[in-house]
């Protein structure tokens, strides 16, 4: 089957001629290029796609190298890995050198070396990401697919190349979780005997490999399809008892997804997913995934808060309370509770601290309270914070009626002495 037509309809013009380029500059040394992986599965599914990678049956380094020298793309080499990136203008290409891969115990760093094209397609995860079109002037456009892996996109399958693979790596049981979701896919029946059989194997996965694709799940357009698959699965659970969730993940993720930047989603999601654990298994958890300080700090937060709740289920809180009450936690945690919480006052005022009050600020500063007279010290810092309870009251509308506060509270701090 030859691809070349759809392959330049495909692509961007710009990344289009990016890889025709490296493959000529490729040729001249007799070197194979090959456009591989999810890019190829996606354009036979004729879905998005720009993030290209090529392999090469030789040394991509040398070849991106010469590519830097010869063209205005900008090269980003990693020598050790026998991988390197080019830039050119908005797009970019992954390039690595064709390797195969021996895995020295399960869940272990495969031991890599130097390959060829084939060697370089079975050590791949599934038949739907193990294809590749060669860019090579005899050949142009055809298409490589040793493992059936068209065959099993026109059946909507997710198959693994052999038994092992999930022993090997058993990350490859939540990335093929994602793609089955993300597609509407199923487990080909042996594929889905081996997955269950190897959920254990993710007990000697590296707690950031795990993570890295639980964020990945996060970042897909309803991860909730994934997370409830995974809990079916008895994945969830093993990787620790603390994201089981509840039946509420599905439409938490919808409401976190109309009411929070795309930036903040993969932490969100997490502490929603957490929301209803105990503290223990929340923290076995976070040891579990090495989790990065900032979004400890979140998860914690989001447990933290939720325990403090009925301090927040009052209709008479004024600005200011809330504000106490709600300023020292992460802004994550906030809006999970926000999420969570069954009380509508609660969520009221969550959303009242999120949208508005924690974005209120005095006019006056230091230097200008300085020049009312006011002393740098303890006593400045008590008239700032009563000029920002009163702002966030409502009570001061205008720089003039802060200054003329100021003056009342420094005034009665002096006749308190």
């Amino acid at each position: 089957m030859n691809l070349g037509r759809q392959l330049e309809e495909y692509l961007p013009p710009q990344l289009l001629s990016l890889a025709q380029n490296v493959s000529r500059e490729a040729g001249r040394q007799g070197e194979g290029v090959y456009i591989v992986g999810g890019i190829v599965r996606d354009l036979l599914l004729g879905c998005p796609n720009v993030d290209l990678d090529l392999v090469v049956e030789g040394d991509a380094v040398k070849l991106a190298k010469r590519m830097a020298e010869t063209s205005e793309v900008r090269l980003l080499a990693h020598h050790r890995f026998g991988t390197a990136k080019l830039g050119y203008r908005n797009f970019t290409a992954d390039l690595a050198t064709a390797r195969k891969e021996t895995y020295p115990r399960p869940g272990a760093l495969p031991v890599v070396a130097p390959g060829t094209l084939n060697d370089d397609l079975i050590r791949r995860d599934f038949s739907v990401n193990a294809m590749a079109i060669s860019l090579s002037a005899n050949d142009y456009g055809a298409l490589v697919d040793l493992y059936e892996g068209r065959s099993d996109l026109e059946h909507g399958l997710i198959r693994i190349l052999h038994s092992n693979s999930f022993k090997d790596d058993a990350t490859r049981i939540l990335r093929g979780v994602r793609y089955e979701q993300r597609f509407g896919f199923k487990f080909e029946a042996q594929t889905a005997r081996l997955l269950n059989r190897d959920i254990p194997m993710l007990d000697v996965i590296s707690g950031d490999r795990v993570r890295h694709e639980l964020e990945l799940i996060f970042k897909e357009e309803r991860p909730e399809l994934a997370v409830r698959r995974l809990g079916e699965l008895g994945v969830l659970s093993r990787i620790g008892p603390a994201l089981a969730g509840d039946g509420s993940i599905a439409e938490r993720f919808s409401e976190a997804r109309r009411l929070e930047k795309p930036a903040q989603l993969p932490s969100l999601y997490f502490c929603l997913l957490v929301y209803a654990s105990g503290e223990d298994d929340v923290e076995r958890l976070l040891t579990r995934l090495n989790m990065p300080a900032r979004l400890s700090k979140a998860i914690r937060d989001t447990l933290q808060l939720r325990a403090k709740l009925r301090l927040i289920h009052k209709h008479d809180l004024r600005p200011s309370d809330i504000y106490a009450l709600l300023q020292e936690y992460d802004a994550v945690a906030t809006q999970a509770n926000a999420i969570a919480s069954d009380s509508p006052i609660v969520r009221r005022n969550l959303r009242l601290f999120l949208t508005k009050l924690r974005y209120i600020k005095t006019s006056l500063d230091g230097e200008e309270l300085k020049g009312l007279g006011v002393p740098p010290g303890p006593q400045m810092g008590e008239v700032l914070r009563m000029l920002h309870k009163a702002k966030l009251d409502g009570e001061v509308h205008s720089k003039a009626d802060e200054e003329k506060l100021a003056r009342a509270i420094y005034e009665n701090q002096k006749d308190g002495r």
